[in-house]
């Protein structure tokens, strides 16, 4: 039997200025997601701190950010189901409800499980936030403005984790390691208390198959067992509790199994993740796009703090200072980049964008021991503005392509697909610096000069690999809908 997907008493598109109420709605959502995000990398620069105060080896204290990761990769994906049983209203309370019982969990926890546990709570907070804040805009505002939004929302993507550890490690210079949750609660309380008066059903809930149970334990196992591997595989040198071919082997095989199930269930509408996004070409280029960027952008997230730390000697402030200008760099160009991409399309900013980072990722090769530190400032706020004129006009070219019934899922598709990327592109990174410094330490050279070797191999390797993005950005095209 057919169960057909149908909105609800959906808002209609209009043309116009967009009304106010729809505007302090967003920004509700934007708030709500930038702090979510703050979270995936603000641990980074702590773990150090933790180790010692809870008295847990690197191994235990990686969890941390690595069950964050991994709560994401999982949910992530049920969320366009989630979003087409259950009103924008719905959704938002249980998002904003996980999100703060996870940070009261982490910010009062005596000892690492109930930390963990907070983590892994305020995980799931975030895994629907930004999904859903993407559905909302592309639900609520018209194509010819779309830009400007999605500009503001790859701030969240890529400015939130980038400034991470700046916060990070400016808190932790005056305050204990739980201040980082108890300084960010009163502004998710807030953000809630707004959004309970202003979150009204904008969305509405749909017609939909019953729960799919099975696809969920395969999306888990899936995108579960590669963010898990893909995160052991930097680390596979010094010895793992698991093989790391048994966590990807697994997601691998899982993975196959999912998308044949959803594929032969998508067309009755009783999929729990709709692949039929794929099938439009510019949507598929733009998400091949921006997971290559995503690759870049975490990969240098962590290996220029080894670099300013292991090979240059700086602290973890000066070192998150340093990588301040180029996320403030991103967070004000997106807007920017936003109106503009209203104006001429992608294309004129997506091949000078990728241009730029690979440009950027080059020029990372030639950082040594004895780089001024304005260069190495430099370099990194280059690789910002790349990524900023990038990720605005891929987020709203590639998800306005998709029909308006498929939304969600494009949204829960790209979201996963982001995450998938961050945790390749980290592991790329840090297994080619660890091999090639492991191969160097083997020569007899020193510590830091196996350091940097090490990063110099990994960012010629992503240099590489943003070739492929230059490439793939002339085939960037305007969505027919707003061509039309």
């Amino acid at each position: 039997m057919q169960v057909q997907q149908t909105e609800v008493d959906a808002p209609r598109v209009t043309d116009g200025p967009l009304p106010r109420s729809r505007r302090l709605l967003i920004a509700v959502l934007v708030v709500s997601a930038f702090v979510m995000i703050l979270n995936e990398t603000i641990m980074s620069v702590a773990l150090p701190t933790l180790m010692v105060d809870l008295a847990i080896d690197a191994g235990t204290a990686q969890w941390l950010t690595t069950g964050f990761l991994l709560t994401m990769a999982i949910v992530i994906p049920t969320t366009g189901f989630l979003f087409q049983r259950f009103t924008l209203r719905q959704v938002f309370f249980a998002a904003m409800s996980l999100f703060s019982v996870g940070t009261v969990l982490a910010a009062s926890a005596p000892g690492f499980p109930l930390l963990l546990t907070g983590r892994v709570v305020q995980a799931g907070g975030t895994a629907i936030m930004l999904p859903l804040l993407m559905t909302t805009v592309l639900r609520l505002v018209p194509a010819d403005r779309r830009g400007r939004m999605m500009g503001v929302i790859s701030i969240v993507i890529a400015v939130a984790p980038a400034v991470g550890p700046t916060i990070s490690g400016v808190i932790l210079s005056a305050l204990d390691w739980r201040w980082m949750f108890w300084l960010v609660l009163p502004i998710a309380l807030l953000a809630f208390a707004i959004g309970s008066r202003l979150v009204e059903n904008a969305t509405a809930a749909s017609t939909v198959a019953p729960f799919d149970a099975v696809s969920v334990v395969l999306s888990a196992l899936a995108f579960g067992g590669i963010v898990y591997g893909l995160g052991s595989l930097g680390h596979a040198a010094e010895g793992t509790a698991v093989p790391v071919w048994i966590p990807l082997g697994v997601g691998v095989v899982a993975l196959v199994v999912f998308v044949l199930r959803q594929i032969a269930r998508q067309d009755s509408g009783r999929a729990l993740l709709d692949l039929r996004p794929l099938r439009t070409p510019t949507f598929s280029i733009g998400l091949g796009m921006l997971s290559i960027s995503m690759m870049a952008l975490f990969g240098a997230l962590i290996l220029l703090p080894m670099y300013l730390q292991n090979v240059r000697g700086l602290d973890t402030l000066t070192t998150g200072l340093m990588l301040l200008p180029g996320g403030l760099i991103m967070g004000g160009l997106a807007p920017v980049v936003g109106r503009v991409f209203d104006r001429v399309g992608p294309r004129p900013l997506v091949v000078p964008g990728a241009v730029v980072v690979s440009a950027a990722l080059w020029s990372m090769t030639i950082l040594t021991a004895d780089t001024a530190l304005p260069v190495v400032v430099a370099i990194h706020s280059l690789l910002s503005v790349g990524l900023a004129l990038i990720m605005t006009p891929l987020m709203t070219s590639s998800l306005g392509s998709v029909p308006p019934q498929l939304y969600s899922h494009g949204s829960a598709i790209f979201n996963t697909v982001q995450q998938l990327a961050g945790a390749a592109g980290t592991a790329l990174f840090v297994t080619v610096m660890s091999t090639a410094a492991a191969s160097r330490l083997a020569g007899g050279v020193g510590d830091v000069a196996a350091q940097q070797s090490g990063i110099h191999t990994a960012f010629l390797c992503g240099g590489a690999v943003s070739l492929l993005a230059v490439g793939a950005s002339f085939f960037i095209r305007t969505p027919a809908a707003d061509r039309g």
